[in-house]
C-alpha cells in the first residue's frame, strides 16, 4: 500500500512516530507495508537532526 508521505520533515517526524507507536514494531516494518523508501525517510529526518533509535522505535 503505497501512502504520501509528508514533505515537510517535522510533519513526517510526527506520522512517522505516530505510526511507530500505534501500528508498526519496526521502522522496516513501517518501510514495507508504506512502500516507502528508509533510506531516504532517515536522511530527510537526519537533516532536521533526528535519528531513528530502534530501542525506543523512534525518531528521536
Amino acid at each position: 500500500m503505497r501512502v504520501n508521505l509528508p514533505e515537510d520533515p517535522i510533519m513526517l517526524l510526527s506520522v512517522v512516530n505516530m505510526k511507530l507507536r500505534d501500528q508498526y514494531a519496526s521502522l522496516d516494518a513501517l518501510c514495507e507495508d508504506l512502500e516507502a523508501d528508509r533510506a531516504q525517510m532517515e536522511a530527510k529526518l537526519a537533516g532536521a537532526g533526528y535519528t531513528y533509535s530502534p530501542r525506543n522505535n523512534q525518531f528521536t
